[in-house]
Formats: C-alpha cells, sequence, structure tokens
C-alpha cells in the first residue's frame, strides 16, 4: 500500500487526476497499471519508491520560479527584497516604477501586456491580463443579440473553388449573411494538414500555426491571370470543374489539383514586381517559424518548398480580404477561427515544439453524451510542464497565428484547459487518466491576446465537465454554447429558451451532431446501425427514445402536427428567442439538409468532412431561414 500511496503521489504532483467523475456523476479511478505509461510518457520515472520520490523532488524544485508567471491588472506578484524599489517594462518598452511591500510582492501596472519585472537583483517575466476578454459588445455596437451563421469552408461552393472551398466562397457567404442582418461567420477550422488523404479532417491539423493551402482562390488573388492558366491547362480546367460539381469531395484529388493549379498560377505571376514584393514581406515577417514549417510540411504535401510558400501567401491574404469584406458589409465581429485541440504528433506543429509537447500520449475523451464508448482522437498537445518551461511561448504564438484577420475564435473543448484526457498511443480510451492545464494562466494570456487582436473568444464547454469551469469561463468573457439537444431539464424535457445562457452562444447543434432534419429522422440512429455499432434490438430502443425525443421537442416548439420545415423553422426561432451574447446558426440547419457533416468514432466510412452544399435550390431556403433566425433575435432584446 506504501507504494501504491507514492505512486498515487506521483501522479497527482505531475498532474494526472487518479480520481474523476464520469458523464453519469460515478466517482471513477484510474487503475495503477495505467498510471505507470502514462507517468512514463510524461518523461516521470516510477518504477520503484526511489524513483517516485526522486521525481516528486524534481517537480517541486521545477515550480518554485517561473519563467513566466500571470496575473491581473492591479494584482500583487511576487517581485523581491522587501520595500524594494521594482522597474516594470513592457514589452513596447515603456516603463512604470513601483516598490516591493513588506511581503516582497508588487502591484501590477493596470496596462495588460507583457512586462519583465526588475526588484533588486530578480528579474521576472509577467504576462498582466485584463479582467476579461474582449466581447461581443466590445466588438457589435447596437443590437444586444446578434447572430450569425457557422460555414464549414471547404462545403461552400463558389466559381473556381477547386471543390474544396475558398477563401473567395467564404467571403461571398459573410456579405449574404450581413446583408440579412448578421455580425459574424464562424468556421470550421483551417488550419495546414500533414498532407491529405482520404480521411481527411480539419480537426486533425498538421500544424494550427499556418493555413490549408488548399482553400486559397486564384482567381479572387490574381483575377484574369489565374483563368488565363486554366485555358492553357484544359485537362486541369476539366478535372477542376467535375471537382466542383460533386456532392462529396475526394480530397487526395482536389488537393492535388489545387496544388496543380496554383503552381501554374505562381509561374504565371512570378514576373509580377508587386506580387513578389508582398511574398517577400509576407516571408521575412514569417521568420525562420514559417521557413521551419514549409520545410517539414512541402513534402507531406507534395509540392515544392517555393510552392508551398506561394500557398501559404494566398491562402493569408485570401482570409485577410474575407475579413475585410465581412466588416465592410457591415459584420461587427465578421470571421470566427476554429482551434483545435490538438494537432498531429507527426506533423510541423509537433516538430516545431520538440520537448514541449506530450511524447508518446495523445488526447480523447472517455464516455460522454458524444460517444458511449470514450473516443481516441490520435492528436496531441503540449505537455503543461513544457509550456511553463518555454514561459508559454508555443501557446502566445498559436493564438496569435489563429486570431490574425479574425474577428473571433472558438476553441474546439476549452475544457482541455483544464484538463486533458490523455491516452497512450495504441491503448484504448479507457487507458487513459486527466491532466490538469494551469486554467488561469492560460485565460490570463488568451484575455491579453484577445484585446490585442480585437477577437471575440467563444468555448467549447460540452462533454463531462468539470464542476465550476462554466462560471470561471463566464468571468473571464469566455463564451459558452448552449446547443439545443443538450438543453434539457432534469426529466429530459427541453429548456425553455429563457433558461438559457446570457453568457453563451446559442446553436442548434454542431459538427459532430444531426441535423435538426437529420435528428428527427433518426438518420444518426441508421449509420450506427449499418456500422454494426447497435444490433436490432438496441437500435429499436433507441428508435423509440428519439420518437419520444422528437415529441418533447415538438411540445416545446408548439408544434404538435407541423411539417418538417415548420418545426425545423420553429427550431431556429426557438434557439435565436434565448438570451445569449451571439447565436449562431449552422448552414445545415439553415438549408433543411438531412445528413450530418461529421458522425464522431467513424473514420473512412461514413462521408465525414466530404459534404458540399447544394449546387442550386437553396436559395430561397436559406433566406427565409435567416429572416426567421434575425426576427427572432430581435424580439429576444425586448
Amino acid at each position: 500500500m506504501k507504494g501504491a500511496a507514492s505512486l498515487s503521489a506521483l501522479a497527482d504532483a505531475v498532474g494526472l487526476s487518479v480520481d474523476w467523475t464520469d458523464v453519469a456523476g460515478r466517482p471513477q479511478r484510474v487503475h495503477e497499471d495505467a498510471l505507470v505509461p502514462l507517468l512514463e510518457a510524461l518523461g516521470v520515472p516510477s518504477a520503484n519508491p526511489a524513483h517516485r520520490r526522486d521525481a516528486l523532488l524534481s517537480l517541486r524544485l521545477a515550480r518554485q520560479r517561473p519563467v513566466l508567471c500571470t496575473t491581473l491588472v492591479g494584482e500583487r506578484v511576487q517581485a523581491g527584497p522587501a520595500d524594494a524599489p521594482c522597474l516594470w517594462e513592457h514589452e513596447d518598452g515603456g516603463r512604470e516604477e513601483g516598490r516591493a511591500d513588506a511581503h516582497g510582492n508588487a502591484q501590477a501596472p493596470a496596462r495588460p501586456g507583457y512586462w519583465t519585472l526588475s526588484c533588486g537583483a530578480r528579474s521576472q517575466r509577467v504576462a498582466v491580463a485584463p479582467a476579461r476578454c474582449f466581447g461581443v459588445p466590445d466588438a457589435v455596437k447596437g443590437p444586444s443579440h446578434p447572430w450569425g451563421l457557422v460555414l464549414q469552408p471547404y462545403a461552400a461552393r463558389g466559381p473556381h473553388d477547386g471543390g474544396v472551398g475558398d477563401t473567395a466562397a467564404c467571403a461571398a457567404w459573410a456579405q449574404r449573411a450581413a446583408i440579412a442582418g448578421a455580425d459574424a461567420l464562424a468556421l470550421g477550422p483551417v488550419h495546414a494538414a500533414n498532407g491529405i488523404d482520404a480521411a481527411y479532417s480539419p480537426y486533425s491539423p498538421g500544424d494550427r500555426r499556418y493555413l490549408e493551402a488548399i482553400h486559397a482562390a486564384p482567381v479572387d488573388a490574381f483575377g484574369d491571370i489565374a483563368l488565363q492558366v486554366l485555358d492553357q491547362h484544359p485537362a486541369l480546367r476539366e478535372k477542376l470543374a467535375a471537382l466542383e460539381d460533386a456532392t462529396l469531395i475526394d480530397w487526395p484529388a482536389a488537393a492535388a489539383a489545387k496544388w496543380a493549379w496554383l503552381a501554374a498560377v505562381r509561374a504565371a505571376v512570378s514576373a509580377d514586381p508587386a506580387a513578389a514584393e508582398d511574398l517577400q514581406r509576407f516571408v521575412e515577417e514569417g521568420g525562420q517559424a514559417l521557413e521551419r514549417h514549409v520545410a517539414f510540411s512541402h513534402p507531406h504535401a507534395g509540392v515544392s518548398a517555393p510552392l508551398y510558400r506561394f500557398g501559404q501567401w494566398v491562402a493569408s491574404r485570401g482570409w485577410r480580404r474575407a475579413q475585410h469584406l465581412a466588416r465592410g458589409a457591415g459584420m461587427g465581429i465578421g470571421l470566427i477561427a476554429d482551434l483545435a485541440v490538438g494537432f498531429d504528433p507527426r506533423g510541423a506543429e509537433a516538430d516545431a515544439a520538440g520537448s514541449a509537447r506530450l511524447q508518446g500520449l495523445v488526447l480523447g475523451a472517455p464516455p460522454d453524451a458524444f460517444c458511449a464508448g470514450g473516443q481516441v482522437w490520435g492528436v496531441t498537445s503540449y505537455s503543461p510542464q513544457g509550456l511553463h518551461e518555454l514561459g508559454f511561448a508555443p501557446f502566445i504564438a498559436l493564438l496569435r497565428a489563429v486570431m490574425r484577420d479574425r474577428g473571433g475564435l472558438r476553441i474546439d473543448h476549452i475544457l482541455g484547459w483544464q484538463r486533458l484526457w490523455v491516452v497512450p498511443e495504441g491503448a484504448g480510451a479507457g487507458q487513459g487518466a486527466y491532466l490538469r492545464y494551469p486554467l488561469q494562466d492560460l485565460l490570463n494570456i488568451a484575455a491579453i491576446e484577445s484585446w490585442q487582436q480585437r477577437c471575440i473568444v467563444i468555448g467549447e464547454d460540452l462533454g463531462v465537465v468539470p464542476p465550476g469551469i462554466r462560471q470561471t469561463l463566464a468571468a473571464r468573457g469566455v463564451l459558452g454554447m448552449d446547443v439545443l439537444a443538450f438543453a434539457r431539464d432534469e426529466a429530459g424535457g427541453f429548456l425553455s429558451p429563457r433558461a438559457w445562457r446570457a453568457d453563451a452562444v446559442a446553436m442548434t447543434g454542431t459538427h459532430d451532431l444531426p441535423t435538426l432534419v437529420g435528428w428527427r429522422r433518426g438518420l444518426d440512429l441508421g449509420w450506427r446501425y449499418r456500422l454494426g455499432e447497435m444490433d436490432d434490438i438496441a437500435l429499436q430502443a433507441q428508435a423509440a427514445e428519439r420518437a419520444a425525443d422528437v415529441q418533447r421537442l415538438d411540445l416545446a416548439l408548439g408544434q404538435p402536427a407541423g411539417n418538417e420545415t415548420d418545426v425545423r423553422l420553429a427550431a431556429l426561432e426557438y434557439v435565436a428567442s434565448s438570451p445569449a451574447a451571439l447565436a449562431l446558426l449552422p448552414v445545415e440547419d439553415a438549408l433543411g439538409m438531412a445528413e450530418q457533416v461529421n458522425l464522431p468514432g467513424t473514420v473512412a466510412t461514413h462521408p465525414n468532412w466530404r459534404q458540399r452544399l447544394p449546387v442550386s435550390g437553396a436559395g430561397q431556403t436559406l433566406e427565409d431561414s435567416m429572416a426567421r433566425f434575425a426576427a427572432a433575435r430581435r424580439r429576444a432584446e425586448a
């Protein structure tokens, strides 16, 4: 028992939670056999009691002097000798004098940012944060209940988008929504992939700091030159046209065709001095980090380094233009980026992170409302110790990259800022445990960056939610997410919209859930049955439960005998009428689509991340949906 106790103590010291509570509120305990490989992966020897004692001592010593500490404006931080004069130096060169009190603490400046505090012989870097993040009322002047759409970038059809959506198609959607009164267009992730195959997922990126270049829009960037290139390459034009007409994306074929087009365009504009000058400026601004990313990623994309660099430049300028057009059309927020929870362990971000990333561990989730058997996502992240040792530099750089040219940022699985379910590579979800992260430090840094970039912050707070985290996030100005399917009372009935949170984003659904139409028809259940995840008896039971839920929703909507369209529109109004700071309508629900974007836990079986939006016939449906959603938001203000 003595050895077992020391193993638990070591796990706790390194940040692993031995005890936790599942989605049903039942206490759980990580088995000792599961702790050992987790500790070894975290670089903590645990083979015998002596190793454990030494590891505990090392951990305690390492945490006595952080490279970067974080605090709030006006709070006191450890400075140095008592009553000693102190100097605060801001990263932009600004200075403020101070003095340590009788306990050796100095008051942080009222100006947020990154400071160096010198007091006697001691020097300490300090991130001084505002009380909260930049918020919706700071961005949107006027209506107190704004709204927007949620769009998967690859699904957006536009002229010459290459079959995978592009920056110009997304900009057109933003302008169309703005005309209807929307203030935001939330996008799925557009991170750089670690190569693209048939099982591509935007939530398994190679490098979240950079962009997936196949979403670049050559015609938007270079006009007739890009079209003339296609005149010179008729076979490529034909291939791109076929990809654009398809209902489902062929990711490898689309990526190859888009890179071929970008290569031809690059050659055509190589003599343009203005383009060359802007590209050189982009390269200089990107510095060594960009060059390392290019050097690592271009072989995985199957292109040359100069072409890959060119693609990054065109994509970056395209998203900047899309945000400019969205704001110019009247949106108060504009584009909202999506930050995936992790990155490919074999990708460029992992390469750049080095020892700061989790080694031999991948992320996942224990059993929850999304997936009863738990999940292993196959992506990894930074280690808490690695972030501390580097003064949170990778996290700061990441936030700056994904907030650039955006008006908002959605944090996928923000619960991971407090704890992440980590699993040894090759193991099942049940062999994992929660690893604690420095939530307050991460929130402080996010608050600084959100104001510097004037970017609202949304956190996906769904799944197994730790007690108190939603209140903590709300107090720091991070909006949660209220989703219709989960907005229930204890008896399973649907909560009135008036009972939804004001400090959250109201949504009809997410990319991991059935659409309104698909849920009503039980299409997700049919998929699970065909994939062998349930037998006839289980299907009958879940179909009966779904039918009861449909009746519950109809009752809440006041649509006991409505047709599918009427019920869908009523659901849009229901969600939009909540007091939420922002309401976001997925385009799939606005168009009345049946199939869902992603069926969690399926790979190469359900067409995840492949569905394109309808070619035609959706115009009036979209306009009606946006009009009903906007009207309900206006009524919510009363």
